[in-house]
């Protein structure tokens, strides 16, 4: 249940299923997760984004397993676990421990606003206050998990964000929101901030059909994950003339820097990456710290953590190829809800 629910937060039920079903075959306990080498787990999950999920998933497994020997069927003892945030531990303790405890996600959160009538924004300290205490007050005792998941699948199938399907809801009479002729509104939408954006230049550097990747550092963008090597743009600035510039600064080696190949854009939550792709060569020796550097192999890479932004990098570069004429300045454009990726005007 814990790790069904780390892995549908921001994610479909549909994009989340077979990434659930090889998780639990390679690591089907708690013990195995957390003796797990971390570059493999991430490796499992690259492509299910919000790579924090993964690295809290490891550190609470390793927290649990020397505090308690294991999972704790314990809420307060749950909400200490790294990742557990109210909803998380109320799910896990009432559905796999039938604590009587809410689980209060979107869908509840909706259900309750409207059949009580609860005007605000949903994401105000006080709004979430007064439906968690709502919610607390409405758990079944006896079978909390079962109740907590009828609300969550009530708001998932029928009390939807837009075109309620009031006539089908059990609970429309006693809907005040309904009564009032304010289900439409009911929540207020969420403010949604416009993506920051961000812009990579990353560098294509090729050595007999291998490619030279580089592992981010754990403060910086794509913590612990692997990828080509680059720096962050700032706006206004040149990406070739920075890689020229500051390359030996900021990589640790010197590279000469060719033609643009490949544009990326990746539409996320709250940023807009434009990743943009040089062919580049190298001057002097490579680096040699094999635990961030190497030049590598399509299979290798595989094996590897890396993000979904990255692996689009490299597939519209010519991937582990060298570039064909035809495919140089390839543009890409994708998104977490894009169901088409555009590359000159053609859908590929």
């Amino acid at each position: 249940m814990w790790v069904a629910e780390v892995m549908l937060q921001q994610t479909r039920v549909e994009a989340a299923a077979p990434y659930y079903r090889r998780f639990l075959a390679r690591w089907p306990t708690l013990p195995a997760l957390a003796g797990a080498d971390d570059a493999e787990v991430l490796a499992a999950w690259s492509g299910l984004g919000y790579y924090a999920r993964c690295r809290n998933l490891l550190a609470a497994a390793r927290t649990a397993l020397a505090r308690h020997g294991g999972l704790p069927a314990s809420l307060p003892a749950l909400r200490a676990l790294p990742g557990f945030g109210p909803y998380t531990a109320g799910a896990v303790a009432s559905i796999a421990f039938a604590i009587p405890v809410a689980a209060v996600d979107g869908n509840v959160a909706r259900v309750l606003s409207r059949i009580f009538l609860v005007d605000g924004p949903s994401q105000s300290p006080k709004v979430k206050h007064r439906l968690a205490a709502l919610a607390a007050r409405l758990v079944d005792p006896g079978r909390p998990g079962d109740w907590n998941q009828a609300l969550m699948e009530l708001g998932a199938t029928l009390c939807m964000p837009r075109r309620p399907r009031c006539a089908a809801c059990p609970l429309a009479r006693g809907c005040a929101a309904r009564e009032a002729g304010r289900e439409q509104e009911i929540p207020e939408p969420k403010v949604r901030r416009r993506p920051v954006r961000l812009e990579l230049a990353l560098l294509r550097v090729e050595r007999g059909g291998r490619l030279l990747l580089c592992r981010a550092l754990d403060d910086g963008l794509f913590p612990g994950m692997w990828g080509l090597p680059g720096i962050v743009v700032p706006e206004g600035e040149d990406p070739a003339g920075l890689l020229r510039s500051r390359g030996r600064a900021e990589l640790g080696f010197r590279v000469e820097v060719g033609e643009e190949v490949a544009v990326v854009t990746r539409l996320l939550t709250h940023r807009r990456l434009e990743l943009r792709v040089y062919r580049g060569s190298l001057l002097g020796r490579p680096p040699r710290d094999a635990s961030r550097w190497g030049f590598t192999s399509e299979g290798e890479a595989s094996r590897l953590p890396a993000s979904t932004a990255m692996r689009r990098a490299i597939e519209a570069s010519g991937g582990w190829k060298p570039a064909r004429r035809r495919d140089r300045g390839a543009k890409i454009v994708s998104g977490e809800n894009r169901k088409a990726l555009t590359s000159r005007g053609r859908t590929v």
